[in-house]
């Protein structure tokens, strides 16, 4: 416990799962640190293969770049310091730091939200518009609206860091998490106005969350019907398979979350336990699957890997370096 005056000075304590035996530490770590080297290598490699191939520089693989920029990013925020804690015992995290990582937690997920908005946009128009999908969806106006998706949550986080920051805490400095968020740490905190900063930054958090969700039905819906309206049962099934990695990548992202907010409506309860685990779960398991959905469930890069792999090495290397 500690005062709202030294409260800057004392350091905050990550519990990660409070239920976890000392003797699992050493698994645990070990299996969250191959899912972190899982994303890492995953993603980085989606990022690396798309800029390389420049067959593949169009608009649809510039948001799976985004995508994979974003994954590679909340692994890399969240992951390192939950992991030193049961590898090597180090719990601690100071004051601004809890913050600065509570920041990102919320500005990544937030930006990751648009780009999926972005990516139900591209669908939409390839979809139900395919003959004007060219010359309205383009590369540089895809790097427009993902930079949009990139700028607008600063502008929100911006405002919960400000409301958030000089709030009197004056309970426990231990965060019910493996990773610093808005709800453990002004659960922290005192006074009259953290009932006011919850409710601005909730509002904040379903902006970002709600408004591309309802874009994102409204987009599918049409492209259902668009789908259905075809008369050809070869092109129905041709077109719904390019938008399944899209599907898959947004109900990972999506459904999860719904579940949580559902459950909490309508009283059901879990232990700490469980729901740190679940809100893990569905944190991280986009980051990690997103680029096997790239690889195996999109066309195009399948068939550009099956070309590199059966192309030696050294003939590769000179592609990209241009010898």
């Amino acid at each position: 416990m500690f005062n709202s005056s030294d409260m800057r000075m004392k350091p905050f304590v990550i519990l990660g799962f409070p239920g976890l035996s000392p003797q699992y530490y050493g698994p645990v770590s070990a299996l969250l640190f191959f899912i972190y080297i899982t994303i890492f290598l995953g993603n980085l490699f989606i990022l690396v293969f798309v800029i390389t191939e420049k067959s593949l520089q169009k608009p649809t693989y510039l948001v799976f770049c985004h995508l994979a920029l974003n994954d590679l990013t909340f692994g890399t925020v969240t992951l390192p310091k939950i992991i030193s804690k049961y590898w090597f015992n180090d719990s601690t995290i100071s004051f601004y730091g809890c913050f600065a990582q509570m920041f990102f937690v919320h500005y990544i997920g937030a930006s990751h939200s648009f780009i999926l908005m972005v990516m139900g946009l591209d669908r939409l128009i390839a979809i139900c518009i395919p003959l004007r999908y060219s010359a309205l969806i383009t590369n540089k106006l895809i790097s427009v609206l993902c930079g949009s998706a990139w700028f607008i949550p600063v502008l929100l986080m911006v405002v919960a860091m400000t409301l958030a920051l000089p709030l009197p805490f004056c309970k426990s400095n231990v965060i019910a998490h493996c990773y610093c968020d808005l709800i453990t740490i002004t659960n922290q905190a005192c006074g009259g106005h953290v009932q006011t900063v919850v409710i601005i930054t909730l509002c904040n958090a379903m902006f970002c969350l709600l408004v591309p969700l309802a874009f994102i039905l409204f987009s599918y819906v049409c492209i259902i019907v668009a789908i259905l309206k075809m008369s050809n049962a070869a092109g129905r099934k041709r077109t719904l398979s390019t938008c399944m990695p899209q599907i898959f990548i947004t109900s990972l992202f999506y459904l999860p979350r719904c579940f949580v907010y559902v459950a909490n409506g309508v009283g059901l309860s879990f232990s700490l336990d469980i729901r740190i685990l679940v809100i893990l779960m569905y944190s991280l398991l986009p980051a990690t699957v997103n680029p096997i959905i790239y690889c195996f469930k999109t066309q195009d890069i399948k068939e550009m890997l099956r070309k590199r792999l059966k192309t030696p090495i050294y003939v590769y290397i000179r592609q990209l370096t241009g010898g």
